[in-house]
């Protein structure tokens, strides 16, 4: 955490690095929701819903990988988000 106080890395820089990290959260999040409705157009078409049933549709499974991968990259950002903040009270905590 005091690792980015230790390597020079402004409050301003810092404060810049979590605006930029909360909005690619939020794209990214949005294109989880379309992801997430693309899956069930998907499902809804071939009236297949469980994702163990054979004929459970390519085209949803893959949509659910890349949604997943995209909840876990969110969370990675999230908690670089927390790390970051956390260094920002630090500094302003031992500067007063």
């Amino acid at each position: 955490m005091a690792k980015l106080h230790r390597l020079g890395i402004s409050q301003e820089t810092q404060l810049r690095q979590v605006a930029v990290i909360q909005g690619l959260m939020a794209d990214l999040e949005r294109t989880v929701q379309i992801l997430s409705i693309d899956i069930a157009t998907e499902e809804e078409r071939v009236r297949v819903f469980d994702p163990s049933a054979p004929a459970y549709p390519i085209l949803a499974r893959t949509l659910r990988a890349r949604r997943d991968n995209l909840c876990d990259t969110i969370a990675a950002l999230g908690q670089r988000r927390r790390m970051i903040a956390e260094t920002i009270e630090i500094s302003v905590a031992e500067a007063a």
